[in-house]
Order: C-alpha cells, then structure tokens, then sequence
C-alpha cells in the first residue's frame, strides 16, 4: 500500500494532473483511503507495543490491568473491522451504493415495513458516518411508503450493503387490523455501486422513455406546480428509475440517468455472474419463501438470517440500524463459501 500511496503522490504532483477532473478526484480518493488503511495499521502496531508494556505491570498493578483490559477489547474489534473489510476486494466495493427498498405482499403492513427498513438503513448509515441522500420516495396509501430510492455515499458503502440484497419478511400483530391479528409482511432491499463516469455504461436514446410528472414530496418553491420530477424507462430492461428530490427537472434527470448506470452495471455484473435470472425473479416475488431474514416481533421476539442462520433476540437494536453482526456474519458465510467452491 505505501508503495502505491508513492505511485499516486508522484502522480498528483505532476503539472496537469487537474486537467482531468475527473480522473483527479478518483486519484485523490484512492490517495485517502490509501491513507486511513496505512494509518491503521500503524495504530495497530503502536496497540501492541501498548499492551506489551502495560502486561509487564498489569499482575502488581490493577489501573494497567484495566488499561489493557480497555485496549485489548478495543484492538480485538478493531482487527475485527479490518478482516470485514479485507473481505471487501470486488471491484466495485470500495463504491458508493445506490439503494432501493420496495413494499411486497402484505398491503398497508408491508408499506409500513418498507418504511421501517428505510429508518433502519438510514440510522445504520449514521452510525458508520456516511452520507444519505434521498433520491425518490414514493408514500404508502394508508401508512409507510411503497418505494424509496436513496444514495449512500462512504468507503465500502456498496460492498458492505450488498450483503443485506434480497427479501426481508415480518412477522407481528399488525397495527392496522382491528382485530388484533398476526400478519406476514414482506419488503425487497436492493443495491448497485455507484459508477465512475470513467467507466462506460452505453445507453442508448431510442431505448429510453422520459417521463415527467409532479412531484409529490418535499423539495422547493415549485413542488407539485411544476412537472419537475423525472422517470426514466429503460425499454431493453425494463429498469424503471425515479427522482424527485432535486431543485429542478434538469437536476433529477441528471441523478435518475446516474442511477440508471448504476441499476444497468450491476445487472451487467450479475448476467456475468451467472445470477441474472434469479435477482429478476427475486424481484418480482417479494413473498414467502425468498427471504434472506425473518424479523419476529410475535409470538416472540428473533430477528434471524436465512443464509448464515444467524439470530439476535434484540430487535429493537437491528430496527434502529444495528446490523454490522448481520452483515459481517454473511461476508464471512460467503467467503468461507467461496473458498468451499475453490477447493
């Protein structure tokens, strides 16, 4: 690493290094998380040295006992991070994500989900510290929303999310049933890396129909006045993307079009995966028996992955965006996997 971190250095301190904007900024990320990854490996030496030092005194003295206490938990999760990340080595993961949620079977109750999701994801995405931007949100009829699409901006925000890709079932007494029954609801979590414009997606004009309509949330003066917001429908696909958040319509196409890359690359990665077929059929039944995890709020209380079996009771904690254990759990489960298939 620091020998590419000296590659890149001699690279920005060329003269015309800003005369491609684009390619200087991508140079520049690399430099930074180049950086933060150097950065922590040294704080990990110095950890060590740390602990050496404090274990010499940690049998007579209990304060360097405590402190070595303190330093190995925080060491152990530390390294923890790290061999996550290490996992982390697609050639988009590093990306921003471009994230879609969208209600399944169960009505008023899967709308709700689909909004408890979205909290869910948005709240996980502050504690890492990444920037959210909503890009489109469609409301429920009754309660909740039917679709939100949003942008997840941080390093690994793609390869991280791509773990929590497919369908997500809940199981409680619903809020809108006046009978006080249980009821299954279902809502759909997909992700595509954001694309480098140095990459070329080719999208041709005679394949897309432009929509325009209102817009029906908040977002400036001209909200539901003028025909601001955009949908854009690749006619080879099928993809459907929306935005309605920005300040104009020449705005929302430019973020919808971004989004379209996006949604088109990662279908392009899937075919060459051998998985197209099965990501189109998980979109379209977003029901019972294509779940990836099972959140139970009754008879009892278990929020647990189909995929790697692995369960919290704590549910209050995954909704309010605790799922780092979830995610980690299926990086590992799909490695350990892979190199199963190698062998």
């Amino acid at each position: 690493m620091e020998k590419r971190l000296a590659e890149l250095e001699a690279t920005i301190s060329e003269p015309d290094f800003w005369s491609d904007s684009g390619r200087a900024q991508k140079i520049m990320s690399q430099r930074s998380r180049l950086e933060k990854e150097i950065d922590r490996q040294k704080q990990f030496e110095t950890g060590i040295s740390d602990a050496e030092v404090l274990f010499e005194f940690a049998e007579t003295d209990e304060a360097s006992r405590n402190e070595l206490e303190a330093l190995i938990l925080r060491l152990e999760r530390e390294v923890r991070q790290a061999e996550i990340q290490s996992l982390l080595s697609g050639e988009t993961d590093a990306n921003n994500a471009i994230c879609s949620i969208q209600a399944g079977a169960g009505g008023t109750d899967a709308q709700d989900f689909a909004q408890m999701l979205l909290r869910m994801y948005l709240r996980w995405a502050e504690r890492k510290g990444f920037k959210v931007e909503i890009l489109d949100e469609q409301p429920g009829s009754e309660a909740g929303i039917k679709s939100a699409t949003f942008r997840v901006e941080g390093d690994y925000a793609y390869g991280l999310l791509s773990a929590e890709a497919g369908v997500h079932r809940l199981v409680r007494i619903s809020p809108f049933n006046s009978g006080g029954s249980r009821e299954t609801s279902f809502a759909s979590f997909f992700v595509s890396p954001e694309i480098d414009e140095n990459i070329e997606i080719e999208i041709l004009d005679k394949d897309l129909r432009i929509d325009t309509y209102r817009s029906s949330g908040a977002g400036g003066q001209h909200v539901n006045v003028t025909d601001s917001a955009v949908r854009i429908t690749h006619l080879p696909t099928g993809i459907v993307v929306t935005c309605q958040n920005q300040r104009s319509q020449i705005q929302n196409r430019a973020v919808a079009m971004q989004v379209l890359r996006s949604k088109l690359y990662e279908l392009e990665l899937e075919k060459r995966r051998g998985q197209a077929a099965e990501l189109e059929a998980g979109k379209q039944d977003i029901s019972f028996g294509s779940q990836i995890r099972n959140y139970v709020l009754h008879p009892y209380r278990l929020v647990k992955d189909t995929r790697t079996k692995y369960e919290v009771t704590d549910v209050d904690a995954v909704l309010d965006g605790e799922i780092d254990d979830f995610i980690e759990e299926y990086l590992l489960h799909k490695k350990t996997g892979e190199l199963a298939a190698g062998s």
